[in-house]
Parts: C-alpha cells; sequence; structure tokens
C-alpha cells in the first residue's frame, strides 16, 4: 500500500549538510546528537522498506533567536528539486522576523513550498498570539494547510506548554477553511487531541511518535489506551495522517508500529496515504 510520510526533519540530508560547522550547529539547536549526515540513495532505500512513496520535509526557523534558520525555506526547496515527484517541500518562517510576511509569501510564489511549519513550543507562544495569525492570513490567502508541532518538543529550549493540543482550538476555530494538523498525536495529551479532532473537520493529527519504548509499544498505547479501542476506525479515521517524525525514528519502524494496532484495511488506506492527499491537495494520487 502506497505511503505519504508526513513528517520528515531533512537534518541530515548530505545535500544541505555540506557546511560542517552550519550542520554541527543544526543538530545542537534541534538536538540531534551523534547522527549523521545520510546521502539520498540510501534515504531512499529506508523509505521503500516502508512503501513511502511521497515525503513531506519540513523546515525549522528561529532565526530570530539563533541567527540563521536550522533548516531554512531555500534548503527545502533545493531538496525538492532533486527528487519533486518524490519531495514536497513545507515553508517555515519565525514570526518574530521583520520580513516574516515577505518570506512566507516568497516560500510560495517563488519557492512553490505547500504549507507552513509551526513549533509554538520552539518559539514560546501561544498558537494564537497576535505575531502569528498574519501568517495564517497568508496561509487563507494562498489555500495553503499548516503543520502545527504540538505536545512534548524534545528540542533544546522547547517548552510544551505552549504546544498543548487545546491551545490550538482558537486556531481551528477562526480558520476553518485553513487545513491544519497537530503532530505527534499532541502527546502526551492524546484524548485532547482526539476531542478536537471530533469537533473540527478540518483538523488533522499527525502520527509521529518517539516516546517511551518502541514502535510496537508506543503505537498500541496511544491508539488502543489512551484512545477507546475503536475511537480511530469509528471516528477519526479521516482525519490522522502517517508520520515518522524521522531522523528520531525510522519511517519502516514507524510503519511496523502503526501496522502493529491492527487497523482495518480501509483505515489503513486513509491513514497511511488518503487523508494525507487530501490535506496537501494532491489530486489525481
Amino acid at each position: 500500500m502506497m505511503v505519504i510520510d508526513t513528517h520528515i526533519h531533512p537534518a541530515l540530508f548530505a545535500p544541505i549538510c555540506g557546511d560542517a560547522a552550519r550542520f554541527e550547529k543544526r543538530c545542537d539547536e534541534m538536538n540531534y546528537h551523534l547522527m549523521k549526515p545520510s546521502p539520498l540513495p540510501l534515504l531512499k532505500k529506508q523509505y521503500a522498506l516502508a512503501d513511502i512513496r511521497k515525503a513531506v520535509l519540513l523546515p525549522e526557523d528561529c532565526s530570530a533567536e539563533t541567527g540563521t534558520p536550522a533548516i531554512s525555506n531555500d534548503e527545502i526547496a533545493a531538496l525538492v528539486a532533486l527528487d519533486p515527484d518524490f519531495f514536497l517541500g513545507i515553508a517555515s518562517v519565525d514570526p518574530r522576523r521583520s520580513d516574516a510576511g515577505e518570506e512566507l509569501e516568497r516560500a510560495f510564489t517563488v519557492l512553490g513550498l505547500r504549507g507552513l511549519a509551526v513549533n509554538t513550543a520552539r518559539l514560546k507562544m501561544y498558537p494564537g498570539d497576535p505575531r502569528l495569525l498574519p501568517l495564517y492570513d497568508l496561509c487563507r490567502k494562498h489555500g495553503r494547510p499548516i503543520v502545527f508541532h504540538a505536545g512534548l518538543c524534545l528540542e533544546r529550549n522547547a517548552l510544551a506548554k505552549y504546544a498543548r493540543p487545546v491551545e490550538f482550538e482558537e486556531v481551528a476555530a477562526a480558520y476553518p477553511e485553513v487545513n491544519l494538523c497537530l503532530t505527534h498525536m499532541g502527546w502526551p495529551w492524546v484524548q485532547e487531541t482526539a476531542a478536537l479532532l471530533l469537533k473540527y473537520p478540518n483538523l488533522y493529527a499527525g502520527t509521529a511518535l518517539m516516546n517511551f519504548d518502541g514502535p510496537y509499544q508506543i503505537f498500541r498505547k496511544v491508539f488502543r489506551e489512551d484512545m477507546g479501542e475503536y475511537w480511530l476506525e469509528h471516528n477519526i479515521a479521516h482525519q490522522v495522517m502517517f508520520g515518522s517524525g524521522s531522523p528520531r525514528i525510522r519511517p519502516v519502524r514507524a510503519k511496523r508500529g502503526m501496522d502493529s494496532i491492527g487497523m482495518d484495511e480501509e483505515t489503513k488506506e486513509r491513514v497511511y496515504w488518503r487523508n494525507a492527499a487530501k490535506f496537501f491537495g494532491l489530486e489525481g494520487l
């Protein structure tokens, strides 16, 4: 079955790791340690083990604090250009930048990026912060979705209180025409995420999880214990999207973890690719 991986941080992609000092700074900022750059052919082989046919690449921009984005929009666009049929690129803009609106416009109209990634835990601002609203407005104007980090963030200098799922409700209510995704199922506040999915049809959630135990244990805990046994299939199957969270976890391990919870075939199809195709407007898949 075809899989779209909606959550890959290309921090270790060799084509953007040529500057050793920048690579070291990126790994320190994003809390990736004891990891080395990986060539694209190796990465593509790893993705093939999970039947991944399209990978969504997420940048990160906290440059008002750090000086430069950890992964810039230009780097994302350069990676997409290497294989535009396989990679889909998302933008990130630090809302504290004086040129934040102009940069997001450029990312959409010049670089061709397909959405906005926002990590409020890392930015240390709540989702409804007035500094973020102009970026949301641009997403509405251009018909682009927003991917929010939700729940605990393992990066340095990040606070989970700014990314608790319930904090995103006002945004979901104020922007009903914009597709929004809460990544990591909002862990550990999984029930909050499920409740919001039940209420807001424009809200989605991503499965990228690497917390306690291994993939077989964590996915069963989240989808069969933290939620009711049938919540996924009966209530939110059309709003959950597969995401590996690579490079913290290999996509094939994440895929096997999801496989292990015993989804029915219709739910598998929705979680593994149909929901992502709808979320990102990938007609024709």
